[in-house]
């Protein structure tokens, strides 16, 4: 059975599509279950608010850390934690090319990309977000990269044999729709 370790992050005001979500990825697991794969989402509810030293972010980041999906629902705001559960993501993908990285914006009269922008300094590339209407549209979106990554058997990053890294960014810059990934550690 191959488990594949999702992480969704977004604020609490997106709790009834984060609940959708789950209830759809639980289908989804046990329509795949005859595949050999085994779909486990973390979202911040099921996770223990218990106190820690480095704090209780800190415990949830080791789970965006170990996620092979990392999925970012926003709407009007990023907040400091889901900026920071993003960071976390890329930074591990920058290192070791997972997890996959998907964000999606909820459509709304003032989509603050400003405030994402923002919230995120520290990221020096641009990514296409995926707009969605409502609960359905997200998981219609999703369903379709669950299906592709299916497909790859969850490995479009691994390096081929006498494959550079450069062209492995490469790759990742045209499935992830970024303009520009820098890194000095290219080689």
């Amino acid at each position: 059975m191959k488990k594949i370790k999702l992480f969704l992050a977004s604020s609490n005001e997106l709790k009834p599509e984060r609940e959708r979500f789950e209830i759809e990825i639980y289908r989804k697991c046990k329509a795949w279950w005859d595949r050999g794969i085994f779909l486990h989402l973390d979202i911040w509810e099921d996770l223990s608010a218990r106190m820690s030293l480095e704090g209780s972010q800190s415990e949830y980041n080791k789970f965006v850390q170990a996620a092979d999906i990392f999925v970012l629902l926003a709407y009007t705001k990023v907040g400091m934690y889901t900026a920071e559960e993003f960071e976390k993501a890329f930074g591990q993908f920058q290192s070791t090319r997972k997890p996959f990285i998907f964000t999606y914006f909820k459509i709304c009269p003032k989509l603050l990309i400003i405030a994402w922008r923002n919230s995120t300094k520290t990221i020096r590339f641009h990514h296409f977000y995926s707009p969605f209407m409502d609960a359905n549209d997200l998981w219609n979106q999703f369903n379709k990269e669950l299906e592709r990554l299916e497909t790859k058997e969850f490995k479009e990053f691994l390096q081929p044999e006498g494959q550079s890294n450069r062209t492995i960014i490469q790759n990742a810059e045209k499935i992830y729709n970024i303009d520009r990934i820098d890194n000095a550690d290219f080689s």
